[in-house]
């Protein structure tokens, strides 16, 4: 889940330094200020505190983390979903990332179903001795 937050982590820090440099991975041009701080702000800002969030629940409650982050990818990828069944194709960068996401989204949820397991084995353990 490391590769997630970095992957965050980067594209926040993008945004947050060069808005421009996040829209042209989808040819999209920012010809105003408040597009840029849009872009800082939804981007930079909340990915940043998406990332400081996801950080604190994989630390203190893996469980957690792990369906948070299963959720967080699911949605891009249901968002793909949407917008190649309503518009049609994506292109490649569409592409590329709603099978990214999506593999993501399938890696937090088994590691949410392990996590789980895990602990509910430990629920059950008898105490041994007096």
């Amino acid at each position: 889940m490391s590769l997630s937050l970095i992957s965050l982590f980067y594209v926040s820090l993008m945004a947050l330094l060069d808005p421009q440099a996040v829209m042209d991975l989808v040819q999209v041009k920012l010809e105003n200020n408040d597009a840029l701080s849009s872009i800082r702000g939804v981007y930079g800002g909340v990915g940043f505190t998406i990332c400081l969030s996801t950080l604190y629940l994989l630390v203190n409650f893996p469980e957690k983390g792990a369906a948070f982050l299963s959720l967080f990818w699911g949605s891009y990828a249901f968002s793909r979903l949407i917008t190649l069944l309503s518009d049609g194709p994506l292109g490649d960068f569409g592409t590329q990332w709603f099978f990214i996401e999506g593999l993501f989204a399938l890696l937090g949820l088994g590691l949410w179903f392990a996590l789980k397991s895990k602990r509910r084995q430990q629920k059950f353990i008898p105490k041994q001795g007096f």
